[in-house]
C-alpha cells in the first residue's frame, strides 16, 4: 500500500526509551479516536473500532516504553496494518468499493437483530484474516526484509490481540452465565478462533510473499482470501433473536 512505503526513512530516529514518543502509530491513533467519536456508540463499526483502538493503544504504549525489540519494524507492520481497516472505512464514506472481508460489517452496522459481540469479532476476522497477512508484505516491501524478520513483532501484536479476545466476549456477551449456554451466540462464536485465525494468517502472509514475483496468481489468491474471510464474517454477522 502507498500508505506504508514510507513510513520510516532508513535513518529516521526511533527512540526506544520510556516517555512519549511521536511515531506514526500516534497519527493512525488519533484517526481511530476521531473515528469513535463521530460514530454513534451501537454502530457496528463504532463497536470494532473501539476493540481495535484499545490495541493499538497498547502497542504504542510498547514503543514508546522500548518493549519492541526492533520499534522501526513495529511501528511499520502496525501502520501498514491499519491502513487497510481505516481505507476501508473512507472507502465506504465515499461509496467507493470496499474489500469483500469488510462488507458484511459494513453493511450490517445498524441491523438491530446483530449484538455488540458479533460486531467486534466480524471486524476481528476481517483485519486479521485478510488484513494482517497482506499488511505483512507491505511491511516487507516498506523495510526491504523478509517475513522472517518480522514474526517476533507478529507475534507479540498476535498476543496482544489474544489477551484482548476473552476480555471482549467478558465485556461484549449476555448474561447472566447460566443462560449462556442456551444463548445461540455461544453456538455462533465457539466456531471461530482468534488464535487460529492468526496462525493461519502468517501461513498465509509467507504464501503471498512467496508468490509476489506471479502477480496473476497472488491477485488470484488474495481475491479467494478475501471472499473466504468475507464469507466467515457474514457467519458471524447472523442476526439473533434477543
Amino acid at each position: 500500500m502507498a500508505q506504508c512505503e514510507q513510513i520510516l526513512t532508513p535513518d529516521a530516529p526511533v527512540h526506544t526509551s520510556a516517555g512519549p514518543v511521536d511515531t506514526p502509530v500516534d497519527a493512525v491513533v488519533s484517526r481511530m479516536r476521531a473515528l469513535d467519536a463521530a460514530l454513534p456508540a451501537r454502530d457496528g463499526v463504532a463497536v470494532f473500532n473501539r476493540v481495535y483502538l484499545a490495541v493499538t493503544e497498547a502497542v504504542d504504549r510498547r514503543i514508546d516504553a522500548g518493549r519492541f525489540p526492533d520499534a522501526r519494524a513495529a511501528i511499520t507492520l502496525d501502520v501498514c496494518f491499519a491502513e487497510r481497516y481505516l481505507t476501508a472505512v473512507d472507502a465506504t464514506r465515499e461509496e467507493r468499493s470496499t474489500p469483500a472481508c469488510w462488507r458484511p460489517l459494513l453493511r450490517y452496522r445498524r441491523h438491530p437483530g446483530v449484538r455488540p459481540l458479533q460486531f467486534a469479532l466480524a471486524g476481528i476476522n476481517a483485519h486479521i484474516g485478510h488484513d494482517l497477512a497482506l499488511a505483512v508484505v507491505d511491511a516487507c516491501r516498506s523495510l526491504d526484509c523478509e517475513p522472517a524478520d518480522l514474526e517476533d513483532e507478529f507475534d507479540r501484536v498476535g498476543d496482544l490481540l489474544v489477551s484482548l479476545e476473552e476480555r471482549i466476549r467478558e465485556d461484549l456477551m449476555p448474561g447472566p452465565d447460566l443462560l449462556q449456554i442456551a444463548d445461540p451466540l455461544t453456538h455462533l462464536l465457539g466456531s471461530w478462533s482468534l488464535e487460529r485465525a492468526r496462525d493461519a494468517t502468517w501461513s498465509t502472509a509467507r504464501a503471498l510473499w512467496a508468490l509476489r514475483r506471479l502477480p496473476d496468481l497472488t491477485e488470484e489468491f488474495t481475491e479467494r482470501l478475501d471472499a473466504a474471510v468475507g464469507f466467515a464474517g457474514r457467519m458471524l454477522l447472523t442476526p439473533l433473536p434477543d
